[in-house]
């Protein structure tokens, strides 16, 4: 067992860590105040090749592992936490399950324009009525000629992407669910009043009033469904990442703060209530990367293991938000004002506890996996 990176791997990894202190470092600040995506970040990290970076080179990706994608998330969100995000959007989630089962056509029309950085894709797939019960999503694919007709509404999906993977009832059950790719420009299609999360990101509920798919446009037919969540396994280890690196940052910037701040006539770091406060940090941090690294390192062809992943997500999850609690904490008034990012990376971290599978839901699977058995969270059925 080797707890060390490979040469290949730190030198992947410094050279992210060079990108991100030439490119990002400047308006890092301000660039995690502003919710639109920056297109403009996404297209130097397409030139520099860290999106689609566990995708095939046939496919216009750079034929990396998931661990790549993980250290660069980790590089550039020590400098820049916004930037974290394109990363994010570019190698996991819709993206990764756009590309593993997309025909050629699909992959040209839809997934060239993200790994140019010119488009950004959204998942559609919470309803009014179905958030972490998925399976009860209602959105209907109805047979017309060779396409369907689309009907129904999705909630919290980016209001301002360019593409949407929408997860569609194409008949009753599990076995009925699969999916389509929607642009925003496509008849029927329509995106409702924009709110705001807590993190400032904008969300709005998006309407299918007979939008028409044509069969090309079908990403996955009925069955599709468990095929699809698999996804959800590496969508979730990209928002652990994110939330153990965001921690990590704030760990960085209150431990800087805590050498050179001073009160009573000493800094901050003398102070023994402090300094155990970073050493529990630093214990949880490097408890919650070992974790990660190896639902990573595991993932090596496919899809993670749900089983791993899980755990990593919710230890990384508790970890990044703690972290950047107590940094906020030990940098008092400044932390908690806009002038540092410390705010911003508690408000981002707190989200994805909710976001790609609540951290109860999760215990919820990890007890099944424990018992091996399944603990069903409906109502007993009417015999």
């Amino acid at each position: 067992m080797d707890f060390t990176l490979t040469e290949d791997q730190r030198a992947f990894r410094d050279s992210v860590a060079a990108f991100a202190r030439k490119e990002l470092a400047e308006g890092a600040v301000a660039r995690g105040q502003i919710s639109q995506f920056p297109h403009e970040i996404a297209r130097k990290m397409s030139a520099a090749g860290l999106l689609g970076i566990t995708l095939p080179e046939a496919d216009g990706g750079a034929g990396g592992t998931l661990m790549d994608a993980v250290l660069a998330i980790e590089q550039v969100a020590l400098v820049c936490p916004r930037s974290a995000d394109v990363i994010q959007e570019g190698n996991f989630g819709a993206i990764r399950v756009l590309a593993h089962f997309a025909t050629a056509d699909q992959k040209k029309r839809y997934l060239q324009p993200l790994l140019k950085g010119d488009e950004v894709i959204a998942v559609a797939m919470t309803e009014p009525d179905a958030g972490s019960a998925t399976t009860d999503l209602q959105t209907s694919a109805t047979p017309d000629g060779a396409g369907f007709r689309i009907n129904g509404q999705k909630v919290f999906p980016n209001p301002h992407a360019d593409q949407y993977l929408v997860y569609v009832r194409y008949g009753p059950g599990v076995g009925g669910i699969g999916s389509v790719m929607l642009r925003r420009s496509a008849p029927g299609f329509s995106i409702g009043k924009p709110g705001k999360f807590m993190s400032g990101n904008e969300w709005a509920p998006i309407f299918f009033d007979n939008v028409y798919v044509p069969p090309e446009d079908v990403l996955l037919p009925a069955g599709g469904f468990k095929k699809q969540i698999q996804g959800f396994n590496a969508e979730r280890v990209g928002n652990a990442s994110r939330s153990l690196a965001y921690g990590r940052y704030c760990f960085n910037l209150a431990r800087e703060y805590a050498l050179t701040r001073k009160q009573f006539g000493r800094p901050l770091c003398e102070f023994q209530g402090l300094q155990w406060k970073f050493a529990e940090m630093k214990m949880k941090l490097e408890a919650a990367q070992l974790l990660l690294y190896r639902a990573a390192t595991n993932a090596d062809k496919g899809f993670p293991d749900a089983e791993e992943t899980a755990i990593a997500k919710l230890m990384c999850n508790q970890t990044g938000f703690d972290v950047a609690n107590e940094a906020m904490q030990v940098m008092g008034g400044l932390g908690y004002t806009q002038e540092t990012l410390v705010e911003y990376c508690l408000k981002r971290c707190r989200g994805w506890m909710i976001a790609g599978g609540s951290v109860e839901m999760l215990k919820n699977r990890l007890a099944e996996i424990i018992f091996d058995r399944r603990f069903s969270q409906r109502p007993p059925r009417d015999k």
